[in-house]
């Protein structure tokens, strides 16, 4: 018997040693949101397979591998989730196995100490201030010449306009070239001042504010008034990421 449990155990730890974890955390992260986070693991040793590996970071969630073979790298996923805003550190990563007889589990932890930001839980805001905020930012189209509203008209082409303008098939037909001349179409700045939101805590609005700057960040100009430090507005996703880490770490820094 204790010689079972003497070569069992030696092949136990062989098979969990030289397994190298590193975690890549997705772009974005909220607070009670389940988030896939890209794992790749490294078998370092170079003839022998790993069997039944399960990787758990710290109280967040676990997945299962059955295999990596001798010298090679695999790409998974671990789902993680995170209770509340602010940085987080992922903690350890703890590598076990009940290989090879399911009688012990053997580990190995690695401790992960780069933070990860997540940002405010995502609540969607009330539908008396969603439709207040709709006739302050919604979508106006103004009349002058651009190329992003209506179509217009067409007209002849005067040499001033970019040659993507041009209505190849039109021109084509006759003698002329004529270009298509659009209406300009804008969407005004939404900025939302925090002391202005609903909400009973500090909590619940920056839940409101994150799920405004989520939603509308691609789509028109948001700036943010935060306790008097003002961020101008502006779209995309880097700006988006600056607001939702000043919200992430409100009140922590």
């Amino acid at each position: 018997m204790l010689g079972f449990m003497t070569v069992t155990g030696y092949a136990g730890m062989t098979n969990i040693k030289g397994i190298i974890p590193v975690l890549l955390p997705p772009e974005e992260l909220f607070a009670g949101t389940p988030a896939r986070f890209k794992v790749l693991l490294c078998n370092e040793k170079k003839h022998i397979p790993s069997f039944l590996l399960q990787l758990a970071a710290s109280d967040y969630g676990t997945v299962l591998i059955p295999l990596i073979g001798g010298g090679q790298n695999l790409e998974t996923t671990l789902t993680l989730t995170f209770p509340e805003r602010g940085r987080h550190p992922v903690g350890q990563i703890r590598v076990s196995s009940p290989f090879p007889v399911n009688f012990f589990t053997r580990y190995w932890s690695f401790q992960l100490d780069t933070p990860c930001i997540v940002y405010p839980r995502l609540v969607p805001i009330a539908s008396a201030m969603a439709s207040e905020d709709s006739r302050q930012s919604g979508t106006t189209v103004h009349h002058g010449r651009g190329q992003d509203g209506e179509l217009e008209r067409i007209r002849e082409y005067s040499g001033a306009e970019p040659l993507r303008s041009i209505h190849w098939k039109l021109s084509a037909r006759g003698d002329d070239l004529l270009v298509k001349e659009f209406g300009n179409q804008s969407v005004p700045p939404l900025v939302i001042r925090f002391d202005r939101l609903p909400g009973t805590g500090v909590e619940e609005k920056l839940s409101y504010a994150a799920w405004l700057i989520k939603h509308r960040v691609m789509e028109q100009p948001v700036g943010l008034d935060l306790d008097g430090q003002i961020i101008q507005p502006a779209t995309g996703r880097q700006h988006g990421t600056r607001l939702l880490t000043e919200l992430a770490l409100y009140g922590q820094q």
